[in-house]
């Protein structure tokens, strides 16, 4: 047939063939592909590939696919990255899905970071942390050995560990490296804190002393406690010392001094923890930058104002119980906005600006665990078997780390958490150094300590 003829028929045949039904349509081509010869069905193979196997990802414009990609689960989109190098370079340039699958697993987002390939990478990372803290593989473990008697105070800081002990001494650690740095003789330590020119000790003798690490002399000596010190806290800025005693009182020294300022009364147990913090937040009793001092004992938490001029008054007691049936575990967290601490029944955060109580967290079998460390995302947790973490917005146990038979003592003063800043959130890099510490029977300190990634 002639080329002008052939047009000619097939305008006819294309005319005719718009006016059928589907069906008939359907018809005519089954038709037409019977006659058909292999020259003819391989052409029609090509173009029908084409015609209906598009790469939408490749085609649409960026903005649309990312829009599309956000409706997938991130493991999904990482079997996505396998299809090409077009689709791995697209999904891989997705900050936003990448960001909020790291926010949904508790890691910490830095908006400043606008490199496309870097979230991808953080999430890669961030599920594999993931899955070694719920298969038990997130941690390991050492000691430190060195004290002859029972170690009863510890304080960890910036990567070093303070243990005050039965033998008369107190010891600086680096936990890296499980050198000891400092050694000096001092009296019976129930409570250590210390910076890097000091250390100041609460001690079973009903006195705080106050020590410098180079030379080891006693700089300070504050006596008029009746009863054992079990807590310490100080601030340089205020040039103030609180402790806290089993004589029912928590007093106020004047750091350079030694002198006492004032004593706080009120407490009808042993005063086991003192906490010194800066308010975060506004109420009617108290403004951001005011200086507050929290004192526990066995079924209270006492709020009083601090500054440079010492007037305290109980702000407010916060109990779990009015009747007293109910007793607090040694533990407190306090960070200028949110005050939290750990009874039988179960975890119990307060609002600092209202005094309200926000939640109570009963996890199952609650009984017998002592709160740790407490952050935006992450609490971290113990009993006598076990370390557990917490995810604070789903309020279920996502990893445990079994603990030896270690001495527990009442006034918690020998167990402590390391790095806390992880507790608001993972980024890659605050997951390392020391997570728990506590003293054993046999005088050594055992710590558990996050494991590099693998």
């Amino acid at each position: 047939m002639e080329k002008k003829d052939f047009e000619a028929w097939l305008d006819n045949i294309s005319i005719a063939f718009l006016s059928l039904t589907d069906l008939q349509k359907n018809e005519t081509l089954d038709h037409l592909i019977s006659l058909s010869g292999a020259v003819q069905l391989r052409h029609l193979s090509n173009n029908l590939e084409i015609l209906l196997k598009r790469d939408f990802l490749k085609l649409l414009p960026l903005e649309l696919s990312f829009y599309l990609l956000k409706w997938l689960d991130p493991q999904t989109l990482l079997t996505c990255c396998l299809v090409s190098k077009q689709w791995n370079k697209v999904i891989s340039a997705c900050t936003e899905v990448w960001q909020t699958a790291c926010k949904n697993l508790g890691w910490q987002i830095d908006d400043s970071v606008q490199d496309p390939l870097h979230w991808k990478k953080v999430y890669l990372k961030a599920i594999l942390r993931m899955k070694q803290l719920k298969d038990h593989e997130a941690f390991e473990t050492s000691s430190l050995i060195g004290h002859s008697a029972r170690v009863y105070a510890l304080y960890y800081k910036d990567g070093l560990l303070c243990t005050g002990s039965d033998d008369l001494s107190a010891k600086l650690w680096d936990v890296s490296t499980g050198q000891c740095i400092y050694g000096i003789q001092t009296h019976t330590c129930a409570a250590v804190k210390f910076d890097e020119q000091k250390l100041v000790t609460g001690s079973f003798d009903n006195t705080v002393a106050c020590w410098e690490w180079s030379s080891g002399a006693k700089t300070q000596h504050f006596r008029g406690h009746t009863g054992a010190v079990f807590s310490v806290d100080y601030n340089d800025e205020l040039d103030i010392l609180v402790s806290g005693s089993a004589d029912f009182t928590v007093k106020v020294w004047a750091l350079s001094a030694g002198t006492c300022l004032n004593t706080l009364t009120g407490h009808t147990e042993w005063v086991t923890k003192v906490v010194l913090q800066k308010c975060k937040v506004k109420s009617l009793m108290h403004s951001p930058g005011d200086y507050i001092l929290l004192s526990a004992d066995k079924y209270e938490i006492k709020i009083w104002p601090i500054g440079r001029e010492i007037n305290c008054k109980c702000l407010r007691t916060l109990s779990v119980s009015e009747d007293r049936s109910i007793s607090l575990q040694p533990r407190l967290h306090f960070d200028g906005k949110y005050i939290v601490c750990s009874s039988a029944l179960g975890l119990y955060q307060w609002d600092f600006a209202s005094y309200d109580i926000l939640r109570v967290i009963k996890p199952p079998d609650f009984s017998n665990v002592s709160l740790l460390g407490f952050g935006e995302i992450f609490a971290l947790l113990f009993d006598n078997r076990y370390l557990y973490i917490m995810d604070l917005r789903t309020e279920k146990l996502i990893s445990r780390w079994p603990l030896p038979e270690y001495r527990k003592s009442k006034r918690g003063s020998s167990f402590l958490a390391g790095e806390m800043s992880w507790l608001n959130g993972l980024n890659g890099q605050n997951d390392t150094g020391l997570v728990f510490a506590t003293s054993m029977p046999d005088h050594s300190i055992h710590l558990v300590l996050w494991k590099e990634h693998g």
